[in-house]
């Protein structure tokens, strides 16, 4: 049973002055971030974000017409944050097996650092009605996200460094190797995992050899 805010123990925040509405849109994401990360998806509602944030239901819908509407816009934010977060990686000198586990460790912290955004973005199942299909797929947050590592893997595999396989399919097994290892440090705090940096850096040396060659991957 999810745990509901009291109508009167929320005090509201002041009717935004004309022009201040950016801010407002801004507080409800940020509430219903909150929220989703303490309850999950199905165990909020829209009145319980409005009272969080201090408003009424209905000034609410003013912003966002459903809760879908939020969580689509905050799935959407949490993979712009991550393109951006891989397209500022500027790599070391180094060998590719270093250069490649850097740039993999990118994603990990992003996702360790922002766990509700990350639950957002890759842990919630059905959470929004589905929609139709956009004209260009690659237009999407969410596939801009892989592009930067299906593109990697696509680099090197012309340049003679990738595993001799199917580029898309190396690049969708390292998406799931990364996001396997996020979502379960996420998901499962207690389990007797080993010493954090330890683990993260062991499973990246792994994803990382599996992409390259053999010459590239040597340590």
């Amino acid at each position: 049973m999810s745990i509901e805010f009291s109508r009167t123990s929320v005090s509201r925040s002041p009717r935004k002055r004309k022009g201040q509405g950016g801010e407002r849109r801004e507080e409800i994401l940020a509430e219903a971030l909150r929220l989703i990360g303490e309850r999950g998806v199905q165990g909020v509602s829209t009145r319980q974000i409005a009272e969080a944030v201090g408003i009424s239901q209905p000034s609410l819908y003013a912003y966002f017409p459903s809760r879908d509407a939020i969580v689509e816009e905050l799935h959407d934010r949490a993979f712009v944050l991550l393109v951006q977060a891989l397209d500022q990686f500027r790599p070391t000198p180094g060998k590719p097996l270093e250069q490649a586990v850097e740039y993999l460790r990118v994603y990990v912290d992003f996702g360790l650092q922002n766990p509700d955004a990350y639950r957002v973005a890759f842990m919630i199942e059905g959470a929004a009605k589905p929609k139709p299909p956009v004209a260009d797929p690659s237009a999407k947050p969410a596939m801009q996200a892989f592009d930067r590592l299906r593109e990697a893997v696509r680099t090197l595999h012309l340049n003679g460094g990738a595993y001799k396989a199917d580029p898309e399919a190396l690049a969708q097994c390292l998406w799931a190797g990364l996001h396997g290892l996020v979502s379960l440090l996420i998901a499962r705090p207690n389990f007797p995992w080993a010493e954090r940096e330890a683990l993260i850096r062991t499973h990246l040396i792994l994803l990382a050899r599996g992409v390259l060659n053999d010459d590239q991957a040597a340590a």
